[in-house]
């Protein structure tokens, strides 16, 4: 017996190809949804209902959405990828949908873009690209990065690599989890309760999940406390940030500039007072997909939710 699975995951769904023969030899029958990051509750509400199974992106996956799908044929989920702040798990415990995520997949990869990051924020690298690209030869001094100081916050995968390569890079590195004890065997990484020492930190790097306690965690009051001339990277969720602060800072000086791989709304709005900054970089939260990563990650979803559909198929 065939199953069929809507994927709403837009990595995966950009290379689908590679994973239909992966997941019939497992009797699931992979269908795409038309998306190129999130799709509304309401076509939630319309779409998940028609399938046994639902590999999910960064969707808005609700209760009203997981009590529509449970009306309809959904019997299990996976979420693909680490963060699951999008994803009500009470629900689906409540309404008997098996569901997990697929963690630790892809810590180097975020790692990577987070450092590649904080290094052209460092040499403005960007803005020579720019430059160049419009007919000029621009050659902005930027600093050196050895003997800086960085805060990471989350220790978790994704942070602890971060902080490795941060001081392969020579820079002295303080991490923020309350959740996580000790150094990760990184010698020399230093620790803080959040947001002790923020004022110390040439960069403060965001690699945490999103929580009620961690929504807007560098805001107007934390941004004050910061050095002046900090520059913000964020790998991990938008909200973490409050943008209408970060702006005001930018707009000020007080942060030099940011690089965001990830916005509280997303796609970044048109009219998106961020976009008037040349000193910050833009991502489109982007910051796990590789084709190894992806392969990784898909494969593990797969087998995820194959096995939760043979245990509901189970006498």
């Amino acid at each position: 017996m065939t199953r069929d699975v809507i994927v709403t995951c837009p990595p995966m769904l950009g290379q689908l190809d590679r994973f239909t023969d992966f997941a019939a030899e497992k009797g699931l029958a992979l269908h795409p949804a038309n998306t190129t990051q999130v799709l509304s509750e309401d076509e939630l509400c319309e779409l998940i209902p028609q399938y046994d199974g639902w590999i999910i992106g960064d969707d808005p996956a609700s209760k009203r959405v997981f009590t529509a799908a449970r009306n309809g044929k959904l019997q299990a989920a996976v979420k693909w990828g680490i963060g699951t702040d999008n994803v009500d798990f009470d629900a689906c415990k409540e309404l008997g949908i098996p569901i997990i995520n697929t963690p630790a997949m892809f810590g180097s990869e975020v790692a990577d873009v987070a450092t590649a990051y904080v290094i052209s924020l460092a040499r403005s690298l960007f803005v020579i690209d720019r430059g160049v690209r419009a007919g000029g030869w621009p050659k902005p001094a930027g600093i050196s990065l050895a003997g800086k100081r960085a805060g990471v916050i989350g220790f978790g995968d994704i942070g602890h690599k971060a902080a490795s390569r941060l001081q392969a890079l020579g820079m002295k590195v303080c991490v923020y989890d309350p959740g996580i004890g000790g150094n990760g065997g990184l010698h020399g990484v230093e620790r803080a309760n959040w947001p002790d020492r923020i004022g110390e930190h040439d960069f403060l790097v965001f690699t945490c999940a999103l929580t009620n306690s961690s929504y807007h965690m560098l805001n107007a009051k934390t941004l004050a406390d910061c050095k002046e001339g900090v520059r913000i990277v964020n790998v991990a969720r938008g909200p973490l940030i409050d943008e209408t602060a970060l702006i005001a800072s930018l707009e000020s000086g007080h942060v030099a500039s940011a690089a965001l791989d990830v916005f509280e709304v997303e796609p970044l709005p048109q009219d998106s007072p961020l976009r008037k900054f040349e000193s910050c970089i833009f991502g489109s939260h982007n910051g796990s997909n590789t084709v190894d990563a992806v392969v990784r990650a898909s494969h593990e979803a797969i087998t995820r939710l194959e096995g939760f559909l043979l245990e509901s198929a189970a006498p």
